[in-house]
């Protein structure tokens, strides 16, 4: 697909600078450098500041902020010349914190550190349409590498706690010498379509009437193109033919890689799973155009920002080419 990496947290062609990872001494010369940035998470959500089109803010090393880290910073990467690094200040709890609307689909809530009243701290599902490419590029890595780091503290063969290494892209067990990586999930997510009708679903915790394009992992020992059939199946009851990869998109919440893919249906008939699925229903273009103009109720698209959002927007258009 021509128009692929116009996806939302790709494109951007971070140096990822993986040769400093290992290289002890460059990465301390690296942090000395006046000109290194760093970028803050707190609890999944990167600090940004201005209106419209945010900027994710890079601070100095040397900001007071930074008293707040409960760790290491990781590399993200080079910009300009200079290292991009990462802290994560989850310790810190702002004194007028609502744990209920952190709880929600989509967590309305910001918050701003009085080290740094000038920005403040959004969920990224809300802002990422409003993130340069490279800024969303590398939010996107830090909250993973750092949502990586909180859950898996501990060695996966013995249990014993492992230690960071690598500036934050592996951990090693000092009990068993167990090498572990940062997960990522590989998720397809698909566009079936029929004619001029393709196939949307909805899951019962979902805000009223969004509707989005079936998606499901992939299991060990399976192709993406028959994770695509499988999960239609199981979810839709849905028969699909042929398979075609259009584009891809890391999704940080938590840690997967989303694999965009249009399949032709085989059959009509819906029967859904309703484990998986509260609904599931054949969509035409004009449909998808009224919903996304405000014009057809009980019919909300998918997240502009989401890779559902934008093979569903080329579909229309008629740009999966």
């Amino acid at each position: 697909m021509r128009h692929a990496e116009e996806v939302t947290f790709g494109g951007s062609g971070l140096d990822r600078a993986a040769e400093l990872r290992g290289d002890v001494p460059a990465l301390a010369a690296a942090m000395q450098d006046p000109a290194a940035r760093t970028v803050l998470i707190w609890r999944g959500k990167p600090l940004v500041s201005g209106e419209g089109v945010l900027d994710l803010m890079r601070l100095p090393l040397n900001h007071p902020l930074l008293a707040e880290a409960g760790g290491p910073p990781l590399l993200l990467g080079r910009e300009n010349g200079a290292a991009v690094f990462s802290h994560d200040i989850s310790g810190w709890t702002p004194a007028d914190f609502d744990a209920a609307q952190a709880a929600s689909f989509l967590d309305p809530s910001e918050y701003s550190h009085p080290a740094c009243p000038e920005g403040g701290f959004a969920e990224l599902r809300k802002i990422m349409t409003r993130l340069t490419p490279r800024d969303a590029e590398l939010a996107s890595t830090a909250k993973a590498l750092h949502g990586w780091h909180a859950t898996h503290g501990f060695c996966a063969r013995c249990g014993a706690e492992s230690d960071l290494h690598q500036a934050g892209w592996q951990r090693i067990c000092p009990a068993c010498g167990g090498h572990h990586f940062p997960r990522t999930d590989p998720v397809v997510i698909m566009l079936i379509t029929r004619g001029n009708r393709c196939l949307l679903g909805r899951s019962a915790n979902w805000p009223e009437g969004m509707y989005s394009c079936l998606a499901g992992f992939v299991e060990p020992g399976e192709t993406i193109e028959a994770a695509v059939r499988r999960e239609v199946w199981e979810e839709a009851g849905v028969r699909v033919g042929r398979v075609r990869y259009l584009a891809s998109q890391p999704w940080a919440f938590p840690a997967s890689l989303m694999f965009g893919c249009q399949g032709e249906a085989l059959t009509d008939e819906i029967r859904i799973d309703p484990a998986e699925l509260e609904d599931a229903v054949w969509v035409t273009r004009e449909d998808l155009a009224e919903a996304a103009a405000g014009l057809r109720q009980g019919l909300l698209p998918a997240r502009k920002g989401a890779i559902a959002h934008f093979m569903l927007r080329n579909w229309m258009a008629d740009r999966l080419d």
